[in-house]
């Protein structure tokens, strides 16, 4: 089976080792022959950055590439965006709602803990780059 991830696209600008590229990411059913027809079908235009050092001096603005990445990669991603995030959450409003007995503190306790959560996120980004990228093919 493969287990890769893979949009075509055109490059939309090349800055300092940072290719952006413009894919168009559409639903499973936007494909269907009779999607123009069904309200369900859905396409969005997104720019996907993809870092690397050698190759982008061969590459140009306008020239159509594949962007790829890996099952794993995306899986880890969708884990660190939403996984741990809800599990902390849930955690937050339990041990709150145990604490105080008060739904309206741990509602919002378990939404603000969220906050300390993406900042860090924010502060690794960098670091997270590295470990989940796309490559050009």
């Amino acid at each position: 089976m493969n287990n890769k991830i893979r949009h075509e696209g055109i490059i939309d600008s090349i800055e300092d080792g940072c290719v952006h590229v413009r894919i168009l990411q559409t639903s499973a059913c936007a494909a269907c022959k009779v999607a123009g027809y069904c309200n369900a079908a859905e396409a969005k235009e997104k720019v996907v950055d993809v870092f690397c050092d050698t190759d982008a001096k061969q590459l140009t603005k306008g020239q159509q590439v594949v962007v790829s990445t890996s099952g794993d990669v995306a899986a880890r991603a969708l884990l660190w965006a939403f996984g741990f995030p809800f599990l902390l959450m849930i955690a937050v409003l339990v041990l709150v709602l145990w604490q105080t007995h008060d739904e309206g503190v741990a509602a919002i306790s378990g939404l603000l803990a969220l906050i300390p959560y993406y900042g860090l996120l924010f502060l690794l980004r960098h670091r997270m780059r590295k470990e989940m990228a796309f490559i050009i093919e």
